[in-house]
């Protein structure tokens, strides 16, 4: 478990620095302040979503992992021998991802989650660092409700670590402001979600906002009839319909001020 975690962060940081590189090599989408609420600059917006990081990751983790810790100690035992290994780790990943994707989804349908959840989705100029940026209580909500699949499923901590590792590095690289060649593009979107899919997802267009829910494979949304046909364009604006960007401690305090529905 040490040396899982110890990967997990090593990880996320290069993988991060990475595409905070290539997205400025290569951006997909000009950065425009001036569609920004505030007129916020880029190192603004590196604040604002590293705050909220940064909070998370002082505040939460010891919770977050102790939650977890606990659901597998409790699981009861059932799983045939087939599902040990190298074979179960893929199918927890394969029945993790289905599970995000259905929270996802209950994040934009249910009132109570979604005053959490947009937080993430006022962001109003994408990139890497785009997916560092949830509020705290979007981070308890999402551990308290994973830990009884985990119990009932029987995952081992091994799995859910790694399960972990995936979906920061699918995060980051969907939330990136990188332009991929359109054959690369062509042949990754049919398995994994691109920043072309989830950008749609951050589009500042209900109907679009509400679809594209997957978060590492791209199937879920197929399967359960929520892809958008939209295709991100250069000049598409990104945020919450009817809402707008605003300051970390107005972020903070946002969920429980008054219902944004």
């Amino acid at each position: 478990m040490e040396t899982l975690l110890a990967w997990k962060t090593g990880l996320i940081l290069v993988w991060l620095l990475l595409f905070a590189v290539l997205e400025r090599l290569k951006p997909a989408s000009p950065w425009v302040a001036a569609n920004s609420t505030f007129g916020f600059s880029q190192k603004t917006h590196l604040l604002q979503n590293t705050s909220l990081w940064l909070i998370n990751v002082i505040f939460l983790p010891a919770l977050v992992l102790a939650l977890t810790l606990a659901a597998t100690e409790v699981a009861p035992q059932w799983r045939p021998d087939s599902l040990r290994g190298h074979w179960g780790l893929a199918f927890d990943v394969l029945v993790l991802d289905l599970w995000i994707y259905a929270w996802h989804r209950a994040n934009h349908r249910v009132a109570f989650l979604w005053r959490f959840h947009q937080v993430h989705h006022l962001d109003e100029q994408l990139d890497a660092t785009s997916a560092l940026r949830f509020h705290f209580g979007e981070v308890l909500l999402s551990a308290l409700v994973r830990a009884p699949v985990i119990m009932i499923l029987a995952i081992p901590l091994t799995s859910v670590l790694i399960f972990e590792i995936m979906i920061a590095l699918a995060a980051i690289f969907h939330h990136s402001n990188v332009r991929l060649a359109p054959v690369v593009e062509k042949w990754l979107c049919a398995v994994v979600i691109t920043p072309s899919i989830h950008w749609v997802h951050h589009h500042a267009v209900r109907a679009d906002t509400d679809s594209n829910y997957g978060t590492i494979l791209s199937c879920w949304d197929r399967i359960f009839a929520s892809q958008s046909p939209k295709r991100r364009t250069p000049e598409m604006v990104l945020g919450v319909e009817g809402l707008r960007e605003n300051r970390v401690l107005k972020l903070l305090v946002l969920p429980f001020v008054r219902s944004q529905e």
